[in-house]
């Protein structure tokens, strides 16, 4: 299990990532309402807790293939599915941008992690 820390950032950078898409999504089709925004990002945060639930994201939080590609797909089709439940919308579109967005946002931001880690390492064995 990776240290409590890193499991905190990287469920804490999951959440802004999800509620920065609600937030983006909102304001280019209306104003900006905290609220809006609020209940838009609420169905795909639901889903993204138990996509972390449900891959023990909290193993490996920074894995881009093991942990954030299941989160993605969990938080999307899940999330769309809360929507339906709840009469919103799930238009085609809608559909294609959240998972496109959410796969650059929930799966992105692991790569870069990844990459820099990596980066890092290296520089740190050169130096010996």
């Amino acid at each position: 299990m990776a240290p409590a820390r890193q499991v905190a950032v990287a469920a804490a950078i999951d959440v802004v990532a999800v509620v920065a898409f609600a937030a983006v999504g909102r304001a280019s089709h209306e104003s900006f309402d905290l609220v809006g925004v609020l209940a838009t990002a609420l169905p795909f945060v639901v889903a993204l807790a138990v996509g972390w639930a449900a891959t023990r994201a909290w193993r490996a939080p920074f894995a881009p293939l093991r942990t954030g590609v299941p989160v993605w797909l969990v938080t999307v089709a899940g999330g769309m599915l809360l929507r339906m439940l709840v009469g919103e919308g799930t238009a085609i579109a809608f559909v294609v941008v959240a998972t496109l967005t959410l796969a650059l946002l929930l799966v992105g931001w692991r790569g870069i992690a990844r990459l820099l880690g990596r980066r890092a390492a290296k520089a740190v064995d050169a130096q010996r």
